[in-house]
Order: C-alpha cells, then sequence, then structure tokens
C-alpha cells in the first residue's frame, strides 16, 4: 500500500516497491482471505433479471478452485492459453482466478467482439480452453473450423454450441480443494489485446506481478484506497485492463468487495440508482460515461448517493467535467493515464495535490515517467516529446505474445514509449499532447483502424478503405470510414448502412464506423501507405 502522506513529495520520497521472487495473483487476491476471513464478503452480483447474489471469499475460493481441478483434469498445464469470454459475473472473477492458480495464461475476450474479432484473438494466442456462455459458444461456433488449438469450450448456462460442455455440470463432479502452482512473479499470466495502427491487433502478455505494479495507480487516484467500508464498481466490462486491473482484481487484493454489474446498454439513470442502492464508495467510469451522467438532470435531489473517490482515464476531461463532477458528486475526479503494455504510470490525488488544467497529473510512485526525444534523450521542461516509462517496472508488459520485432519497435533503449506525446512541467505534471499515431479514442475504447479497415475490405462491394477518428462531442472520437468501392457499384445510403451492419458484427459493436464517407480514391505516401493524418485533417 501507499504510504500515509500530506504531500505528493513526502508520498514519492516514502515509497518503495515489494515484489516478492514466487508471487501468484489467484493466491493472493483470494486464498489469503479466504484462509484468514472465509466469510468476507468479495462479490456482490446483480443480476440482469434483478436478483442478487453475494459471494464470500470461501465461497470464491471453492468456485476457482473446482475450475481449477476440471480445467486440469481436461489436460490445462501450466502456461496454456485459457479464453474467458463473459460479462461481470463471479464465474469471470473465478475463472481469472483459477486460471493464475493452474500458472496458464488467461486471456480476456469482450462479449461484444463479433466472430472474425475472436478468430483472430484465440488463433493468435493459441486459446486451448473456453470459458463462456451459450451466446459466447454460438460466435465461437461459426469459427470452429479455423481454431484448431481450441479443444475445449465450456459453458456458464448449460451446454451449447461449438459442443460446449455444461461448466456447473462439470464442476459439480470436480472437488474445491486446489493446491496452486508455484509461480514466479515474473511468470506470464494474462494476454489482453490492444489495437495498433496497421495490421492485426497486438498481444500484451504480463507476469503474475502486473497486478502489484498496478496497486499504486488504483491507490493514488482512489484517495489512497482501500479505506473502511470501500466497495467498489465499474461499468467497464472486465475483459479491458480498466476493469479487471483497474478496479476487480486490486479490490479483491485488498480484500475490498466488488458490485459485478455490466448494463447491456449504459443507462445514466439507472447508474445513479446503482450507486445510490448498494452504497457505492469507489468508481471507476469512463469519460464517455460522464458525459452522459451528466445529463442526467438534478441526481443528488433524485438519489441519495455517496462516493468517496472517482477515477476516470483513457481521455481527458476539462475543466468543465471536473466542475460537474465537484457540484454532483462532492469530490474531485481524478484523472489517470496509462495503456494495456504499462499502465495507471501517471495519476492525479486531489487529496495531496492541485489539479492543473490540462494536466493528467504526475507520475504515480515508484514509475519513472519522463517526456523524451526520438533518440531516448529527456527534453528540457515544457517541451513537447514523447511520454515514456523506464524499464524494469513491475506493471510493464513482457512482450508482444509472439511479436517480437513489435516489441522492440516500443522501446528506445530502457524506454518504452507510450504512443502518445505531451509535455511536463517544471513541477513533474505530465500535459497530453496526443497520439503520435492513428489510434481512435472513442467511448473510453482504444481502438486501431487497421482491424476495421481489414474487415472492410472483405464486404464484397468495397475495393479500399481507410478508417480514422473525427471528433465527437460524446465520444471524444467516433469511427469514420473513407471508402472505395468496386468498380460498378454506386454509392448510396443503403450501401452505407449495410457496411456498417457488416463490420459490426464482425468485430465490436464499438468499432463500426458510425460515418461512412465514399470515395473515387484515398491519399497515399510515395511508397503506398494510406496518409490517415490528411483524411483525418480534411486536407484531402
Amino acid at each position: 500500500m501507499l504510504p500515509d502522506a500530506k504531500t505528493y513529495e513526502d508520498l514519492t520520497a516514502r515509497f518503495r516497491w515489494r515484489i516478492p521472487e514466487s508471487y501468484n495473483i489467484g493466491v493472493d487476491v483470494c486464498d489469503k482471505w479466504a484462509a484468514q476471513e472465509p466469510d468476507r464478503l468479495a462479490l456482490i452480483h446483480l443480476r440482469g433479471d434483478g436478483e442478487t447474489e453475494r459471494y464470500s471469499f470461501g465461497d470464491l475460493a471453492g468456485l476457482s478452485n473446482r475450475i481449477a481441478n476440471f480445467l486440469r483434469a481436461k489436460g490445462v498445464c501450466k502456461g496454456d492459453r485459457i479464453g474467458i469470454l463473459l460479462p461481470q459475473a463471479p464465474e469471470t472473477a473465478a475463472s481469472h482466478i483459477a486460471v493464475y492458480k493452474l500458472g496458464a495464461i488467461a486471456v480476456p475476450l469482450f462479449t461484444l467482439f463479433g466472430s472474425e474479432a475472436l478468430e483472430f484473438r484465440i488463433s493468435n494466442a493459441g486459446v486451448k480452453a473456453l470459458i463462456t456462455d451459450t451466446a459466447g459458444a454460438a460466435k465461437v461456433e461459426q469459427i470452429l473450423d479455423e481454431l484448431p488449438d481450441l479443444s475445449l469450450v465450456c459453458s456458464i448456462d448449460g451446454s451449447g454450441p461449438a459442443g460446449a460442455l455444461d461448466l456447473h455440470e462439470e464442476l459439480a463432479r470436480a472437488g474445491d480443494a486446489f493446491a496452486p502452482e508455484d509461480t514466479a512473479a515474473d511468470d506470464p499470466a494474462l494476454i489482453i489485446y490492444t489495437s495498433g495502427t496497421t495490421g492485426p491487433p497486438k498481444g500484451a502478455l504480463h507476469a503474475q506481478r502486473v497486478l502489484l505494479g498496478h496497486l499504486p495507480g488504483v491507490e493514488m487516484p482512489h484517495e489512497f484506497f482501500p479505506k473502511a467500508d470501500d466497495l467498489f464498481w465499474t461499468p467497464a466490462d472486465w475483459a479491458w485492463i480498466g476493469g479487471l486491473l483497474d478496479v476487480l482484481l486490486p479490490s479483491l487484493h485488498h480484500g475490498v468487495p466488488v458490485l459485478a454489474h455490466r448494463f447491456p446498454k449504459f443507462d445514466p439513470e439507472a447508474a445513479f440508482r446503482l450507486m445510490a442502492d448498494f452504497n457505492v464508495h469507489n468508481v471507476f467510469m469512463p469519460a464517455t460515461a460522464l458525459k452522459l451522467l451528466r445529463q442526467v438532470e438534478k441526481p443528488r435531489q433524485r438519489w441519495s448517493y455517496n462516493l468517496r473517490s472517482l477515477g476516470s482515464g483513457g481521455e481527458s476531461l476539462g475543466e468543465e467535467l471536473l466542475d460537474w463532477g465537484r457540484d454532483t458528486f462532492g469530490l474531485t475526479i481524478n484523472e489517470f493515464y496509462g495503456q494495456t503494455e504499462c499502465n495507471l504510470i501517471v495519476s492525479g490525488c486531489a487529496g495531496i495535490m492541485d489539479v492543473r488544467p490540462g494536466a493528467i497529473g504526475r507520475p504515480v510512485p515508484g514509475h519513472r515517467v519522463a517526456i523524451v526525444d526520438d533518440r531516448g534523450n529527456a527534453c528540457p521542461v515544457g517541451e513537447i516529446g514523447n511520454i515514456a516509462v523506464r524499464r524494469p517496472d513491475p506493471v510493464m508488459f513482457l512482450g508482444y505474445w509472439n511479436n517480437p520485432d513489435a516489441t522492440e519497435k516500443k522501446f528506445i533503449g530502457d524506454w518504452l514509449l507510450t504512443g502518445d506525446t505531451g509535455s511536463q512541467d517544471d513541477a513533474g505534471y505530465i500535459h497530453f499532447l496526443g497520439r503520435d499515431d492513428d489510434v481512435i479514442t472513442s467511448g473510453g475504447y482504444r481502438i486501431g483502424p487497421g482491424e476495421i479497415e481489414d474487415c472492410l475490405i472483405k464486404h464484397e462491394a468495397v475495393a479500399l478503405a481507410a478508417v480514422v477518428g473525427v471528433p465527437d462531442p460524446l465520444r471524444t472520437e467516433r469511427v469514420k470510414a473513407f471508402v472505395v468501392l468496386k468498380e460498378g457499384i454506386a454509392p448510396g445510403e443503403d450501401l452505407a448502412r449495410e457496411i456498417q451492419d457488416f463490420v459490426k458484427h464482425r468485430l465490436a459493436a464499438h468499432e463500426y464506423p458510425r460515418e461512412v464517407e465514399f470515395r473515387t480514391s484515398l491519399p497515399t505516401t510515395a511508397t503506398g501507405k494510406i496518409m490517415r493524418k490528411d483524411l483525418r485533417d480534411g486536407t484531402i
């Protein structure tokens, strides 16, 4: 935990990493509490039908042990990749814990992914077993022939498509005692896929220590989390690093209960009601969700919510949204910053430091964050350069799965380049300027255009395609596609909608182009690369 401090300078001076040689996430977030306080509350699950389930750490240990025993009996070994395609649910948390205790590697998968997006990730990671529900199994059934490594599919809501076994029926025959693998802190534990500017998504491989690396970056924006009576919730899916490692696992590490509930479509009034009904004290809320909450009239008069901390990351909030947060919640929303490869490295903490307009915060204790030039040299105060993090760092990824070339390009010497540009002022605050590539930030998601472009050109009418992000008042950016049609095909609104649906059903609802512009040609460089910047800027 962060040391108790009254100033940022005192906090950083007193902080020290304590990373043991042997460490296992599953043991840390579950078994240690089950041994000490088995009845301690771990999860509150608000189901879709409105019923509420409560799980103690003892319950979570028993469930995760049965899953681990079941997987081991099916031949899962240390280092095998296990896909988890589930929404926020007790089985999701227990499956992660089981995989870590096995020494296997979890591959979280977003439930809104279409078959094409799932095919790439499951195939690229060489996923051996998949834990999902019948809806997920139905998607996988469409691509099963393209997944030779996938030998086991099981469903939490009964047997079904893709030969899925009924998980709970199988668990009824599994033992609830399990001896976890002895894993090193540097052993692989997790692959989370992140999109880049060109080509397919890349799998960021993280070690068991990644949770320990996250803790200071969770504790700081949540005002020295945990405190008495804390209870955490986020609308962010646990398949993303923001839901999994910013909320679920750090809370369980600290013995703090987590509310599990994700709306099929975010409902701001229902979110206010949820926070009040369950007395939620800590929330991670993406900026887009905050903007939707801001549209609700007189929330303080309608619901008796009582947040202690509210953190947001992924997009800059701006002074207006911060002022709204103070009026609405009686606290300052603390911004934080990071990326899938190296998360939660910069943060605000209103309790011990000023909030500076335009700044995303200061380096979280334990992380060496700097602005460097293209050769890795530190930039002078106020000069624009690359936001970078120095290795070694416990939160930093081990590398991209099966992609050493991309891993090498991520670094200049010992500096990991985030791909973002910014500056640092004389007090150490980092000011975010923008991306130095074409990643789109939309609704809290970071979207790479390459995967969408690859999908677009598979449509029978499309010859060429380019994808960019354009400003959007709610989402920060929305996805826009520039499309060149094949000869003899006429553009039109019906075709644009058909192309949008084509992408939505194959990739994900948050990735489809909300705007389609037909072109007769696309601007390219002399070497044939599409000039997305010119399309984005409207210069061509």
